[in-house]
């Protein structure tokens, strides 16, 4: 064999092989990722203060939308590595003084209320941080990591539980502390080990727009879930055509992090304020508001005819919907579609597969 096969011939085809390999290694993780499920057509619901009558659901199925998803918060202050929530009130307290729709009972009402309508259901626990911003939330010291994520496990899988004793359809871990899933990916792939062992359905993690791309558990999900605020355009008044062009750099980032998964990208959030500029800074709402409902339905109508066909899109949820007959018209509120016309673009895009 050796002197029909001389030793550089051999390793020439050695590299040749190893080469070959490598390079459908790599063509097999860039294949395009195709979700073959009903898109999701959701709403993330304001949690009332008081238990509401269900007509704004009702309003939602005529409207074709299909989800709703439950967003009970929970509480801290920035540096403090202490967690509040229903079950587990500050110190001294005997209960969190939370809104109906954010306590267990509350859940279990709104989750009646939706299936009444039959609609499918998110659980999603949201982090509210006083005198910063969770997307940020870190700690110096060890020891302060550690509280806190004594008390984040176990606000987590309290509502786990609760998704599982109401068969919750999907449960979203948490909303958007991308900070510290970067720091601390160990806790969180144990965190959602232990929440698979209590909970029999789906699960997502909702992802900020700028983050999504690093978070290091997506591997451990059903879906890649991203809170969808990408800047589109910077115009008063973004037409449809400009805001599609927007969506061409995401969208490519978006299919490349579902193929190398192999994943379907669910939008956890999406939205803009009836505002000017409604497209530049999405995610922005405590900034003043001129009121144009006009640049909010044509973002709708935009998302409708960029993203709503992608092969990976998995369908989302809107930012956000009340579940009361007042709205309001505070600008922190003109998220909402609810009586502008972007609920007509909302019903177009809800309308369509």
């Amino acid at each position: 064999m050796n002197a029909i096969y001389p030793k550089p011939v051999r390793q020439f085809s050695f590299s040749c092989c190893l080469f070959l390999m490598a390079l459908l290694a790599n063509c097999q993780s860039t294949v395009p990722f195709v979700y073959t499920g009903k898109k999701m057509k959701g709403v993330n619901l304001v949690a009332p203060p008081q238990k509401p009558n269900d007509s704004t659901l009702m309003a939602l199925r005529a409207d074709n939308g299909t989800w709703v998803a439950v967003v009970p918060y929970g509480f801290c202050k920035k540096d403090d590595p202490h967690f509040y929530w229903h079950g587990n009130p500050p110190p001294g307290e005997r209960r969190m003084g939370q809104w109906w729709g954010e306590t267990p009972e509350g859940i279990a009402g709104t989750v009646a209320m939706a299936r009444a309508q039959g609609l499918k259901v998110m659980l999603k626990p949201h982090v509210w941080m006083m005198g910063g911003s969770h997307l940020d939330l870190a700690f110096d010291k060890e020891a302060d990591w550690q509280s806190f994520e004594t008390d984040y496990r176990g606000y987590v899988l309290g509502n786990a539980r609760i998704a599982d004793s109401l068969k919750v359809d999907l449960f979203c871990i948490t909303t958007e502390l991308d900070k510290f899933s970067m720091a601390r990916p160990d806790f969180w792939k144990t965190l959602i080990a232990d929440v698979r062992k209590v909970y029999k359905g789906q699960l997502t993690y909702a992802a900020n727009w700028d983050r999504f791309a690093q978070i290091p558990f997506w591997k451990e999900l059903d879906y890649i879930g991203v809170d969808a605020y990408f800047p589109l355009d910077d115009a008063k008044t973004p037409s449809e055509k400009a805001m599609v062009r927007g969506w061409k750099k995401p969208m490519a980032e978006l299919a490349e992090l579902s193929g190398k998964h192999q994943k379907p990208i669910l939008f956890t959030e999406f939205g803009y304020r009836a505002c000017d500029h409604a497209a530049e800074k999405p995610w922005e709402s405590e900034t003043d508001c001129q009121p144009n409902p006009t640049a909010q339905a044509n973002a709708y109508a935009a998302l409708t005819a960029a993203v709503w066909p992608q092969p990976w899109f998995a369908g989302g949820f809107v930012w956000k919907w009340h579940m009361n007959e007042r709205h309001g018209h505070r600008e922190r509120d003109m998220f909402s579609p609810q009586g502008k016309p972007a609920e007509v673009a909302l019903k177009k895009m809800y309308g369509g597969e």
